[in-house]
């Protein structure tokens, strides 16, 4: 899809490649800022009772699918760069001869409960919170590999370990890296001295020898030499790190007291700060839910909560049998002085609707699922404000921000809630890295003309 409107001008087009649970998306900007393509595929996952898993080979695939798909529909002009961001914690296993050796599982799977106790009975709780900056719970990569390890024989092979941006900009051509934003997010990874845990890695029976140079997002590790587009021949490739702190980039919500309010399926508040940050604070974080780890910004930290505020939004929708909320239903919500109702989340996201009076409806039902989401996003926003300092700064961003019944919930909560006009920030944020890469910037602060912000 082409952008209407855009007069271009001959200059450097930069692209944003934002690999995301879904899908992949693939975003074509000019260097003022505007988006004139995009492209997407579909992220194909394999669902089974063991678990769900893909193939690197899929991941690459609906990657090179998504920005063939948008060089396809952009303008004439050079495409100087391209940015990759992506999901973290999931990896990919490759031999020597750079081809992949075990399956690349979703960060959201289950499979590895058993390796999360032995991580419980190995390494102390508080040391590797504090130390790594993570919860002790299912997600990262540290109990994945061990899976691995125990149970795909091949994966002994293995010489090199990649994150997906990573193996993705390695498919294309550039040189092996590791990113630290996505690195703080392997369990492996000791947060304060910015190098590998041997603890963590003999833990997850990863070696040293197969984790690449650690290098910072906007890094030019070298051009595409891969047949995915001949547009794209020579265009200069850069990680853009974990696609939460892209987007943050993309809508310019990164300076320290800044908050970028993800509210997706998996609502995320990211916020920037500056380290160090205590090992005891780091650990208060990571006990009540809040990651802490290096951020895609050179000498920033990034904390990270999440909740499963969107989930159970779609869970009520569904159950009041409404597919569009803004179909009378936000706006009858809005108009409520109490949602006579509450709305109670269990730990998976499951809602349960209590203390009905008299005079509800599925007006005050959706009023008070609003404030459910909000009152539990509220919950980490003060965890992260009572440790780093006041959250100067909210950027609300994400499909469920078209409920102004929500956005009405966040400002009484937290005051000035900023709605930004722009989509795709992952994609964007992406792009601005691939600016700094190709020399079209010297920093992200003058990235477009400074039109980000």
């Amino acid at each position: 899809m082409r952008a209407a409107g855009v007069e271009m001008t001959g200059a450097d087009l930069l692209v944003g490649l934002d690999i995301g649970t879904t899908s992949s998306k693939a975003v074509v900007f000019t260097n003022a800022g505007e988006p004139v393509a995009i492209g997407r595929a579909d992220t194909e996952w394999t669902r089974s009772t063991a678990g769900t898993e893909i193939t690197a080979e899929q991941l690459r695939d609906a990657a090179f699918l998504a920005l063939s798909r948008a060089v396809d529909a952009s303008p004439p002009g050079r495409i100087a760069g391209v940015g990759i961001a992506s999901i973290a914690e999931s990896g990919v296993l490759l031999d020597d001869g750079g081809r992949s050796i075990a399956p690349v599982i979703a960060w959201h799977d289950r499979r590895d409960g058993e390796e999360l106790e032995q991580l419980t009975r190995t390494i102390d709780p508080v040391r590797f919170r504090s130390t790594t900056g993570l919860p002790l719970r299912q997600q990262w990569s540290l109990t994945k590999n061990r899976w691995i390890a125990r149970h795909v024989p091949r994966a002994a092979a293995a010489t090199m370990r990649l994150n997906v941006a990573e193996w993705v900009a390695f498919a294309l051509g550039a040189r092996p890296s590791t990113e630290p934003s996505l690195a703080s997010r392997t369990g492996w990874f000791d947060i304060h001295t910015g190098s590998w845990w041997d603890e963590g890695m003999e833990f997850a029976r990863v070696s040293a020898d197969t984790l690449p140079e650690l290098e910072p997002c906007g890094t030019d590790l070298g051009c595409i030499t891969a047949d995915v587009h001949p547009r794209l021949l020579g265009a200069h490739i850069t990680i853009a790190g974990h696609d939460h702190q892209a987007a943050a980039v993309g809508f310019g919500a990164y300076n320290p007291g800044d908050v970028l309010d993800s509210c997706g399926t998996a609502e995320a508040l990211v916020r920037t700060a500056v380290p160090p940050v205590a090992p005891e604070t780091v650990d208060a974080l990571a006990a009540g839910g809040v990651t802490t780890g290096w951020h895609v910004l050179p000498g920033r930290w990034c904390l990270l909560g999440a909740t499963e505020g969107g989930l159970m939004l779609g869970r009520i929708l569904r159950a009041l049998g409404v597919d569009d909320f803004a179909s009378g239903l936000d706006k009858a919500a809005r108009a409520l002085t109490s949602p006579s109702v509450d709305v109670a989340v269990d730990d998976t996201g499951r809602a349960a609707i209590q203390a009905i009076g008299d005079d509800a409806s599925p007006a005050h039902i959706w009023r008070a699922a609003v404030e459910r989401a909000t009152a539990d996003a509220d919950i980490l926003a003060q965890l992260i404000a009572d440790a780093t300092g006041p959250n100067t700064r909210v950027v609300a961003a994400g499909g469920w921000t078209a409920s102004a019944a929500l956005i009405d919930a966040k400002r009484r909560a937290w005051g000035a809630v900023t709605v930004p006009a722009q989509a795709e920030a992952g994609a964007r944020g992406a792009a601005v890295f691939a600016g700094v890469a190709s020399g079209s910037w010297g920093n992200v602060d003058s990235a477009f003309g400074a039109a980000h912000r």
